[in-house]
Parts: structure tokens; C-alpha cells; sequence
């Protein structure tokens, strides 16, 4: 049996490859999450899960916006932490995050932003991973970079 953080992940681990390949959350997977209160409360979902990737978004709204009508840089950075918390969590691992470091490209355009976390290096003790934020038109708006480190060893 699989433990981290108080929860049962061992029915993750026993998917194949091939079953872990782009697929949707499970609702235990979602229940786990949503207990990252501050990302659930503004408004971050998960859409897809594979092998150390996560695919999150969320819908903007007014309460998204700064005094300029553009997204707050925090609400990017919120859905690309909690991409790379997905994304470095999911499967049981313990991650925490050492660094991140966002560059905001441009503005989003459309109505929704989406991050996608992938894992670039995956090492005994740290993580590098590359988070990309876009809006639902393809436009690119931050990225960000993390390292993260292995609380335990599973």
C-alpha cells in the first residue's frame, strides 16, 4: 500500500503505462486536490493526468482581473503551482516546491487559461519541471520553471 500525506495512492500506482497515458482524473484524484483550498476556491480544475503531467485550467472572471481589466499575474501563477502540484503529486510522489520562477509573455486574450505542467528532469531527491500558461485561443501567456523536491521516497 501506497501512503503520502495520510492518503491511499496505491490504486494509482497499479495502472499500467499504457492506462496512464492522457487520461481524466479520477474522482478520488479530484478529491485529493480540492483540498488545495486556495487554487479550488479560485477557480483551478484539473482536465487531464499522465506520467508526471498535468493539464489544469480555469475559467477568468472579474474577480481575476487587476485595476488595468487584465488577469493578475497571482492567478497565473496560482494555476501553474497547482498544475505542478498535480502533476508531481498524483501518483503518490511527496513534492514540494524549492523555487519557481514565472516570465510573463503577454496577455490573455480569451476567457480561460490553461497550464500544462511536464516533468523535464525527474532525479532521486529533486524535480525540474516547465509549466506553460495559455488562454483557450493558443496564446501563450507565462511560463513558469520549478524545482521540486522529493519529500519522501515511495
Amino acid at each position: 500500500m501506497l501512503i503520502a500525506n495520510g492518503e491511499d495512492f496505491s490504486m494509482y500506482r497499479s495502472l499500467s503505462n499504457e492506462e496512464m497515458k492522457t487520461m481524466k482524473p479520477s474522482e478520488e484524484i479530484v478529491r485529493f486536490f480540492e483540498k488545495d483550498r486556495f487554487a479550488a476556491e479560485t477557480g483551478a480544475v484539473i482536465d487531464e493526468i499522465d506520467d508526471r503531467y498535468a493539464r489544469c485550467s480555469l475559467t477568468l472572471e472579474a474577480k481575476h482581473k487587476n485595476a488595468l481589466g487584465a488577469v493578475m499575474g497571482g492567478v497565473y501563477f496560482t494555476l501553474a503551482d497547482f498544475a505542478f502540484a498535480v502533476a508531481s503529486n498524483w501518483q503518490g510522489d511527496t513534492m514540494v516546491s524549492l523555487n519557481s520562477q514565472i516570465a510573463y509573455l503577454g496577455a490573455a486574450k480569451g476567457n480561460m487559461l490553461i497550464a500544462e505542467a511536464v516533468c523535464l528532469k525527474d532525479g532521486r531527491t529533486t524535480a525540474y519541471y516547465e509549466i506553460r500558461i495559455k488562454d483557450e485561443l493558443g496564446n501563450t501567456a507565462a511560463v513558469v520553471s520549478t524545482t521540486g523536491y522529493k519529500l519522501t521516497k515511495l
